[in-house]
């Protein structure tokens, strides 16, 4: 198989033992300096421009946003700033479905240049799912998936960019390191270009979630 340029994905997974994990990769041709940094409460994740390169959010003001949020037993990962308004409409008690398919439509598509997709992904343990959702200029999809244990299915802003069993794939991590390496480029995700920083959470042993962070 071909190399295949994505753009950012979101995936969600099941370790080999079973447990639930989300995952997210910053993929990037024009804005390839940016990095992952958790909070100091270990609750979320922003993606951030690298030091000397903060002015690059005056040519885009996509590039920074919380790309992670762990709320109400739930990991919530994401390509923009909807990560926030799922993960709060998650905690207010609406079901994931419609936590995403709100946010997703009150805040469209990227109106950059590339009409850019809102992608997201939601693990959700309690109920052994994991969902994919995207809004499009041409359309909004909401899908989720049961747990596999060993397998992984992703959705991309670009060409991967419906949910879809298509783009089931094995997954080996048992951690939330070992997923961000994963994604960052192994098994099927060696194929994806221009890989720039990533995203996990998985569950620990204990049923919490655990978040990693990878920068090249």
């Amino acid at each position: 198989m071909s190399e295949i340029y994505l753009g950012r994905i979101v995936a969600v997974a099941a370790t080999p033992s079973g447990r639930a994990a989300a995952l997210y990769r910053v993929s990037s041709r024009s804005f390839p300096n940016r990095q992952a940094e958790i909070a100091a409460n270990g609750e979320s994740v922003a993606i951030v421009p690298k030091p000397e390169f903060e002015s690059d959010i005056r040519k885009n003001p996509y590039i920074a946003y919380n790309c992670a949020r762990l709320m109400a037993g739930k990991a919530v990962l994401a390509n923009g700033s909807h990560a926030d308004p799922v993960a709060e409409k998650i905690a207010m008690g609406m079901p994931v479905r419609d936590a995403l398919a709100l946010s997703l439509l009150a805040m469209d598509y990227e109106k950059d240049d590339y009409s850019t997709p809102r992608i997201a992904a939601v693990a959700d343990p309690k109920e052994a799912l994991g969902w994919l959702a995207t809004v499009r200029k041409n359309g909004l999809d909401v899908r989720s998936f049961a747990f596999e244990p060993g397998k992984v299915i992703h959705l991309s802003t670009y060409d991967h960019n419906t949910p879809s069993v298509r783009h089931v794939s094995d997954f080996d991590a048992e951690t939330a390191a070992d997923a961000c390496e994963f994604v960052m480029g192994k098994g099927a995700f060696a194929l994806f270009t221009n890989p720039v920083t990533a995203v996990a959470a998985v569950q620990d042993p204990d049923g919490r979630f655990a978040l990693a962070t990878l920068d090249r």
